[in-house]
């Protein structure tokens, strides 16, 4: 393995005692709050960062904290952030860091908004590329290929997006690189963020693009015009740049030059790669790529294996089989069995066989697609991704929103990975009872008991689910058809 596919170790020390210590509690106890500050910019704007713990998942998250000095200021607009953050919350991407909870703190006063984030221990890219070069070492094309693919990949989603989500924030300081090599975009909502804090409370947001040694990242347009998909599209440009070259010097603390950015460009041996990247840097926004056709691009494209197919294709279905079935379905294999044969004529033919599998290996490869680290973006699909309300329409005037709505259902963020279900018919063999097992991804169990009606349909019960914030919108389908076989193979009454 080569030093830039290495994973870049955590930079925090070991902790001491007093690091440890819990300092604060969310109100319902679930995450504790450490003395040890991170820096990880996960949204820009945040005062402080610490680490914490999630005790119920065991696993260290991020707390941060956004001040708000003029207590009256923040009440007057409480409501607009409180929105804002309920559809953070539910934005899901392997590519996109993130934001599992959020509350209010008001004091008499000050205020603040506190708020849990993923933590990614291993760095940012530009710590792992600066530690790259000082070991002398070269960036692997395969990385190079793999992280720009994951990068992507959380950019077409978020461009797909009706109307499409413009990070706007987009450097090598605000993407983060885990230690299984899976790449996570930070200050993804830096926009959305920044348009809902109104401008008498936005004295504390801090962006990467005020920064002189980031206005590289920016392009030319910018401050000009709108921004748009483009804006995204030239900063991974730049990103992609300083991963090849590994980085672009500049002087101290001030503005990357132009000259240092031709000369980095100029030292692309590549053509492909040099192609791809200037395509990017253009400095006509019309004439840029989108994140989806550069997907595509030579550099990047390759027919899929059927291995990563099949893994997909597994991952997607786990849902029907036990959350064991690897391990049960290879512990009584015949290792000498033929598992596949190519005959060749005039030739003996090429055997496999089970015990030139790796059964470990299988269990890390499905682990890594099931992360994201190999997305199957070949076939992503092209329909608009569906926003949350709050996110998608322009807030309205205060003064026309007086007409009170009924409260919604919480909304279910965590999808589902594993259903199963059971039907028996009542003791007068009159009706159906559908007893509902749903796994969801933190392991949740969820049991769910309902008498069938004969003017049930499967997607009718699948979309009062919804509803009712039982299972996840995107789980609807799935679910659906999953219900459908199952009334099929008990025969219940024609749906």
């Amino acid at each position: 393995m080569s030093g830039a596919e290495a994973a870049l170790p955590a930079e925090k020390e070991e902790e001491s005692e007093e690091e440890s210590e819990v300092l604060e509690e969310s109100p319902c106890g679930r995450w504790q709050k450490r003395r040890e500050q991170v820096n990880q910019g996960n949204m820009p704007g945040i005062q402080s960062t610490f680490l914490a713990m999630d005790t119920e998942e065991g696993v260290e998250v991020v707390w941060n904290e956004l001040h708000f000095t003029d207590k009256k200021a923040f009440k007057a607009h409480e409501e607009k952030i409180k929105t804002m953050f309920e559809q953070l919350v539910v934005v899901d991407h392997p590519n996109i860091v993130k934001l599992h909870k959020y509350w209010l703190d008001v004091k008499d006063s000050k205020a603040r908004v506190i708020f849990i984030t993923e933590y990614v221990s291993s760095g940012s890219l530009k710590q792992f590329l600066k530690k790259t070069k000082k070991n002398h070492k070269a960036m692997n094309a395969r990385a190079w290929k793999r992280w720009c693919t994951q990068i992507l990949s959380a950019l077409s989603f978020l461009h797909s997006c009706d109307p499409p989500i413009i990070h706007g924030n987009l450097t090598s300081d605000t993407v983060f690189i885990q230690h299984n090599g899976l790449i996570k975009i930070g200050s993804v909502w830096h926009r959305v963020f920044a348009n809902a804090i109104p401008d008498d409370l936005r004295s504390p947001i801090r962006i990467e693009r005020d920064e002189q040694r980031n206005l590289h990242f920016f392009p030319p347009e910018y401050g000009h015009v709108a921004d748009g998909t483009a804006v995204d599209i030239f900063s991974f440009g730049m990103c992609a740049l300083e991963m090849a070259v590994l980085e672009i010097q500049s002087n101290g603390d001030s503005r990357v030059s132009e000259e240092a950015i031709a000369r980095a460009r100029h030292s692309l041996d590549d053509p492909n790669m040099r192609d791809f990247i200037l395509g990017c840097l253009l400095l006509n926004p019309d004439k840029r790529p989108t994140a989806h056709n550069l997907l595509f691009h030579q550099v990047l494209f390759e027919v899929h294996s059927l291995k990563l197919l099949a893994a997909h294709c597994f991952i997607n279905n786990q849902y029907l089989m036990p959350e064991n079935v690897v391990e049960e379905n290879t512990k009584g294999l015949d290792l000498n069995m033929v598992m596949a044969e190519i005959r060749l004529e005039g030739r003996p033919a090429v055997q496999w066989r089970y015990s030139e599998v790796s059964f470990l290996e299988l269990d890390k490869f499905l682990e890594d697609v099931r992360n994201g680290i190999y997305p199957l973006m070949n076939f992503a699909a092209t329909r608009p991704q569906l926003l949350p309300r709050a996110l998608s329409q322009p807030q309205e005037d205060p003064q026309k929103a007086k007409t009170p709505t009924p409260e919604p259902f919480d909304v279910e963020t965590r999808k589902v990975v594993q259903m199963q279900c059971s039907m028996e018919m009542n003791e007068e063999k009159t009706q159906w009872h559908l007893t509902l097992l749903l796994t969801l991804e933190d392991k949740l169990h969820r049991q769910l008991s309902y008498d069938l009606l004969p003017t049930d349909s499967s997607k009718g019960l699948a979309s009062e689910l919804v509803h009712y914030g039982f299972i996840h919108e995107d789980d609807c389908e799935m679910l659906a058809n999953f219900l459908e076989n199952a009334f099929h193979k008990h025969r219940s009454p024609p749906l």
